[in-house]
């Protein structure tokens, strides 16, 4: 009787838990995806971004077919603004760059202007 209970008490401790962290989730003020690939920058030059923010320190600059080696996307719902976590290598020195890119400078489908991919719901 006495391990049911326990039983029982642990399950319903658990299920809080993933209640309040899914709930943490739908109210969080970005959305990520995660992918691989290689492309260039098609902007003349862009700032590369300590994080997904406008605001924040700029890492370096990257100029128009720098290679671009992606692996997520995050989309800012308060300035609907898709950001790119990248890899940059400049071919005028060779400088290597981590940080993030406004999405329509590096994207993964070398157009300019970068199709816009849908907003997550909520």
């Amino acid at each position: 009787m006495k391990i049911r209970h326990n039983m029982a008490r642990s399950l319903a401790a658990s299920a809080l838990g993933l209640t309040v962290a899914a709930g943490g989730l739908a109210a969080a003020g970005t959305a990520q995806a995660y992918d691989t690939g290689v492309t260039h920058v098609s902007c003349k030059a862009v700032k590369v971004h300590k994080s997904w923010s406008k605001n924040s320190t700029t890492v370096g600059i990257a100029y128009k077919g720098d290679k671009v080696v992606f692996d997520q996307w995050e989309y800012v719902k308060r300035t609907k603004t898709w950001w790119v976590r990248s890899k940059i290598t400049r071919k005028s020195d060779g400088a290597k760059l981590r940080g993030y890119v406004v999405y329509q400078c590096a994207n993964p489908y070398e157009t300019t202007p970068a199709p816009e991919p849908t907003p997550p719901k909520k």
